[in-house]
């Protein structure tokens, strides 16, 4: 057999192989372009999802400024009621300081119309804790006026 035979024939199993090579690298390709194409669609939709966080972020921090804002005015008024309370619970103590030392000062002791335990005290004394109307026997005017002014208060 002559050299050149053979070099030919190594050329055309060479070339057979080749083209195997070829085919199978073609059909990759093709894949690859259809997975580009699928890819792009990805990054894409992807880039759109990625813009609506970020949206949505934006308002979420918007909420949260607004929020605060509520937050803080809510605290600030919570502040001023807890202030308000005390000024009124230490103004109710000194009244009631008040109208017992002129009690003492007139000598009595407790309200006209009787001793603690006795039933028209009870009663007086049930209503006052009450939003109604309180009615007294033998109170003197300043008295009345006390009593509604404290159950204004409440």
């Amino acid at each position: 057999m002559p050299f050149s035979l053979i070099l030919d024939l190594l050329v055309a199993l060479l070339l057979v192989v080749m083209i195997g090579y070829a085919v199978a690298l073609n059909r990759r390709l093709g894949s690859l372009r259809q997975d580009k194409s699928e890819l792009q669609e990805l990054a894409s939709s992807f880039g759109g999802a990625t813009m609506r966080a970020e949206e949505s972020i934006n308002r979420l921090k918007n909420m949260t400024d607004t929020l605060q804002q509520c937050i803080d005015k809510a605290q600030a008024l919570h502040d001023d009621l807890t202030f308000l309370i005390d000024r009124g619970d230490t103004a109710a103590d000194r009244l009631e300081e008040t109208v017992r030392g002129i009690r003492r000062e007139q000598g009595q002791a407790y309200p006209p119309g009787g001793n603690p335990g006795s039933t028209e005290n009870n009663k007086a004394a049930g209503n006052r804790g009450n939003d109604k109307k309180v009615e007294t026997v033998g109170e003197s005017a300043a008295e009345l006026e006390l009593l509604k002014a404290l159950q204004a208060t409440r």
